[in-house]
């Protein structure tokens, strides 16, 4: 048996597919996980065994390698960069939405690129000018905290966008269902055939279309699509840690009279004086106050003695 490192692309009924040296190799993992409570994840850097003299025996999965960081929903590790999908319209932009996102990825220490899908369609309702005003007006929402913002029409035009931002690294995209997450990838990877949902008009939401977590190369990289979901929690995230998971905010706190300072109620609080300069977007702040009520209402979780 020879041992060789890979990366899981995809888990499908208890099988765990392994992009290695080229090749895909489909393992089983040891019973050892079991005990161990331990569960492979896609993303994961694992050691795998196979036996290159006989083809058909069952690879097996032997070793799970450190994670860099994980996602519970969905699940996949080692992501290093998130392309966060938010429509322009059907539906309509939301930076509360966008926030939460960004936390929930900041928070993981992920790199967040902002993609506007539906440009076009944001085109035919308020009109060229209108529709530019918007997307300058978020662009300077984002601009202090350094995040890329990309406007996209979900058509072949968006695929030049995009390639030049994908390099190594694994990539994931995501966003809230029907922002047309499944279109770009179909752009970007025809051969993965996604399928693509049909928004509801009752609800204005999307069908959950995307199933299962599957990485697929690009350029140097990954690309990972996963289902679209609309609830975000902050389990692990303390009140004292929110700050430093909005950039803007975290670079102005270092001029704060205290260095403990939650840009709330403090004294000589620099964040608040650059919310009112119109520095820090007033949105960007409002969200920040919002998710710190979050935390703060949270229940704590008691762990039950063994």
């Amino acid at each position: 048996m020879q041992k060789k490192k890979g990366v899981i692309y995809q888990s499908i009924s208890g099988f765990y597919y392994v992009w290695s040296e080229n090749q895909s190799f489909a393992t089983k993992p040891k019973g050892l996980f079991r005990h161990t409570n331990e569960k492979p994840l896609v993303g994961d850097e694992v050691v795998i065994e196979v036996d290159e003299q006989d083809s058909q025996s069952e690879s097996r999965l032997i070793e799970i390698l450190p994670r860099e960081n994980e996602l519970v929903r969905p699940s996949i590790s080692n992501v290093n960069y998130s392309m966060i999908v938010t429509s322009l319209v059907e539906p309509d932009f939301s930076y509360n939405l966008l926030d939460y996102f960004l936390v929930s990825i900041e928070s993981n220490h992920i790199e967040p690129i902002i993609l506007l899908s539906k440009y076009d369609l944001l085109v035919e309702a308020l009109g060229q000018e209108e529709a530019d005003r918007k997307v300058e007006e978020i662009k300077r929402v984002y601009a202090p905290a350094g995040y890329t913002v990309v406007t996209l029409n979900n058509n072949e035009s968006d695929i030049d966008k995009i390639k030049h931002l994908i390099d190594s690294g694994l990539y994931v995209i995501m966003g809230q269902s029907g922002v047309g997450k499944s279109t770009l990838l179909n752009l970007l990877l025809p051969e993965a055939n996604i399928e693509t949902g049909i928004i509801s008009e009752a609800l204005n939401r999307g069908k959950h279309t995307t199933r299962e977590v599957t990485l697929y190369p690009f350029n140097d990289g990954f690309l990972a699509d996963t289902p679209g979901f609309s609830a975000i929690d902050f389990p692990d995230i303390d009140k004292a840690e929110l700050r430093f998971y909005f950039p803007e905010i975290a670079r102005a706190g270092e001029s704060c009279k205290f260095r403990s300072c939650l840009h709330l109620n403090e004294p000589g609080c620099n964040v608040k004086s650059e919310v009112e300069a119109g520095d820090i977007a007033q949105s960007r702040y409002n969200n920040y106050e919002q998710i710190m009520e979050r935390i703060e209402q949270r229940k704590p979780v008691y762990k039950k003695k063994k």
